[in-house]
């Protein structure tokens, strides 16, 4: 419904609104205004006087591919593209301790509120994302217990000063559901920020979510508390001496003429590249449309549709009470979006940097404004883009090199005690490069031991400080990459290289290699391990070729290959079959987003990538996705301790025949920066 005419100001409010919904891009996410809208429907069909109701994810339902290119057509064309590409919401909604999942049409500003297309009660394995305000109040419902505060003070401990936190339970092969519960186990902040260094082993409380009741706790023993000592991080804690600080001069990225990059809505141009953002309360920033100017060509060629963390699964290896269900679903189980970290201007990102915003709803459908979510900045690290010195040139020295500068997009989210750096750096060559960096604090367990030469059983970590122990533990993240090179029909060839004998010694040699190469028909063939024989793995257009007839393609770089490691039919692993293999192909299909299944929540691995995979779907010549699994195994060592150093992983998809030539030949370096007016002095201070 309009607002009145008589009130200018409710009038100008309305029309700011319908503009911003006018010229919404069909993938961006729920704004606000849509997020209220949604909000207020289901409360109108599920009134809380009559119903308990929580909301546990709202976003994009994504619109068809076609609805998307024929939008990006018209724009490109016209100023004034189609106002109206249809916009459904999709949300999880648990009501009177049931899921649903409801589909909404959000297309039509002018209705009071939009038309509920879909609802559907989900009676599977699996529960919806928890929500920060439901661990809130379990976590304080835990605090209130009555044995369970005898306990603290038994150990000498002031529940004030005690933070409690929900870990989700798993499956373990129960036979019969649990319920939505959590194991609730807490730390003591006493003398430091850092509580994950104190943890209080040997105590937790499980509390049921639905009814917000303790629902079992157990005191099994006392460990003794870690000290807070050399535990806390921050700047000021730190010794005043000067032990470890080894001064250093100042650094600055600046660009006085600004960046070279332009921000439409959420649309970011820059040199040959242009892509989309928007944020995904389930997995953070997810990366569309990407596409790159061929000036060869004079077109523009689209290169991948849809690119995100699908799924980040964290299984630890102690197997004791407190631990033995600690495998965690990141995305799936407590949100990388729900826990994106405010990025800081000129710490976490340089100076140079712009920043986006993002949206996520509360327990009770609000919405909530996440600030600085992403940061978009171009970097120079006096890297070489290409380079070559000639000196066979008679009388001459022949030098030609060329300084990369590359543009990055940037999220972190801290998921619990780790941070997750995760930038997406593109290339003027047509490359992406993709980076996760691990930072953050372990999660450790306490421990009678003091010194490594008490230990004569199995620990399931590394001593990392008197009564610390860091426990061994994975990291495996799933990239969903829908890849369209120049195209959305594309197939997966695999290449191996061969050793070949030299034949009838028509050459001194007597080997050489080359390269092997078959093309994926259906899923089974796509089902990929790394560091096995397989050595290129390459999607490409059937349907196009270079002027020299070479298939136009784009090739994996894979980061160093890893595998799981617990038995096929341990639990956690059952879940998370989908780690399985490095690499997985699938046909595109708008439903099969995470990894990890709809419900990741005490899922049963019945619903995941996995399973998906088995239906052995053609995949040649097809709308094809590419999931790669990177990862690493870490033995925890005492230098994360009492904060972890970041360690980086990652891989890049690179053009393979892609071009005609290289691409970069005729970029020029940037204008050397004449500063007018300015002196520099030296601070010699520390």
């Amino acid at each position: 419904m309009a607002p009145s005419h008589s009130n200018p100001i409710l009038l100008f409010i309305f029309i700011i609104q319908l503009f911003h919904f006018i010229s919404t891009h069909p993938l961006n996410s729920l704004s606000p205004y849509e997020i209220n809208q949604v909000r207020a429907t289901i409360l109108k069909n599920y009134p809380l006087h009559t119903h308990t109701l929580s909301i546990h994810y709202v976003g994009l339902d994504d619109p068809p591919k076609p609805t998307t290119e024929s939008w990006i057509t018209t724009t490109s064309k016209s100023p004034n593209p189609n106002p109206n590409p249809t916009r459904t919401a999709y949300m999880v909604v648990r009501i009177n301790k049931t899921t649903h999942e409801i589909t909404m049409d959000i297309t039509n500003p002018l209705k009071s509120t939009p038309k509920i297309l879909t609802d559907d009660i989900y009676h599977g394995n699996g529960y919806p994302i928890l929500t920060v305000q439901e661990q809130e109040v379990a976590s304080n419902v835990a605090q209130t217990y009555a044995p369970f505060v005898a306990s603290v003070a038994k150990r000498g401990l002031n529940i004030q000063e005690l933070v409690c936190l929900c870990f989700t339970v798993g499956w373990c092969g129960e036979k019969k559901k649990q319920g939505r519960i959590v194991k609730i186990m807490c730390y003591s902040m006493k003398g430091t920020v850092n509580f994950y260094m104190r943890p209080i082993e040997g105590l937790f409380v499980i509390v049921d979510l639905d009814d917000m009741k303790v629902i079992d706790f157990k005191d099994r023993e006392i460990v003794p508390l870690p000290k807070s000592e050399g535990t806390d991080y921050r700047d000021t804690m730190l010794p005043s001496s000067s032990y470890g600080r080894i001064p250093t001069k100042g650094v600055t990225m600046i660009q006085p003429h600004g960046p070279s990059f332009d921000i439409d809505g959420h649309i970011v141009r820059w040199a040959n590249w242009e892509f989309h953002l928007s944020f995904d309360a389930r997995v953070g920033l997810i990366l569309s449309t990407a596409s790159i100017y061929d000036s060869q060509k004079q077109e523009r060629r689209p290169v991948l549709y849809r690119g995100f963390i699908s799924e980040l699964f964290v299984p630890y290896m102690d197997v004791t009470e407190e631990w033995y269900n600690r495998a965690y679903f990141d995305a799936g189980e407590y949100g990388i979006g729900i826990s994106v970290a405010p990025l800081q201007p000129k710490v976490d990102c340089p100076e140079n940097a712009a920043f986006m915003d993002g949206y996520m709803t509360s327990h009770d459908g609000k919405p909530i404004k996440m600030p600085n979510v992403f940061c978009i900045f171009e970097r120079y690290a006096g890297d070489i883009m290409w380079r070559h010195t000639e000196f066979s040139v008679p009388g001459r020295i022949i030098t030609e090199s060329r300084p990369e500068l590359t543009l990055v997009v940037r999220m972190v989210t801290t998921v619990g005690n780790y941070d997750y750096i995760v930038d997406w750096e593109f290339f003027q060559s047509g490359v992406i490069k993709v980076e996760v960096g691990l930072t953050g604090v372990l999660e450790v367990k306490g421990t009678n031991y003091t010194y490594k030469d008490q230990v004569h059983e199995e620990i399931y970590g590394t001593l990392l400080a008197p009564n610390t122990i860091g426990t061994y533990h994975d990291h495996f993240m799933t990239f969903h990459l829908d890849l369209d090179v120049d195209g959305q029909d594309n197939s997966l060839v695999k290449s191996h290289l061969d050793i070949m004998a030299v034949k009838k010694h028509h050459s001194p040699r007597k080997s050489y290699w080359t390269v092997k190469s078959e093309t994926a028909q259906r899923e089974s063939d796509g089902r990929i391990h790394l560091g096995s024989k397989s050595a290129e793995i390459l999607f490409v257009n059937p349907n196009k070729r270079t002027k020299l007839g070479n298939t136009i393609g784009y090739r994996l770089v894979p980061g160093p290959a890893i595998h799981p490691l617990l038995l096929e039919d341990d639990y956690p692993q059952l879940r998370a079959g989908f780690t399985k293999y490095s690499v997985m192909v699938t046909p595109y299909n708008k439903s099969e987003k995470w990894a990890s299944g709809l419900f990741t929540d005490q899922s049963h691995g019945d619903d995941t990538l996995e399973t998906w995979s088995l239906r052995d779907r053609e995949i040649e010549n097809k709308d094809i996705v590419l999931w790669y699994t990177m990862g690493i195994h870490h033995v925890t060592s005492q230098e994360d301790f009492p904060i972890m150093p970041t360690v980086s992983i990652g891989f890049e998809l690179r053009p393979a025949n892609f071009f005609e030539t290289n691409p970069v030949l005729s970029i020029k370096s940037p204008k050397d920066i004449r500063w007018i007016n300015c002196s520099m002095k030296t601070d010699k201070s520390i």
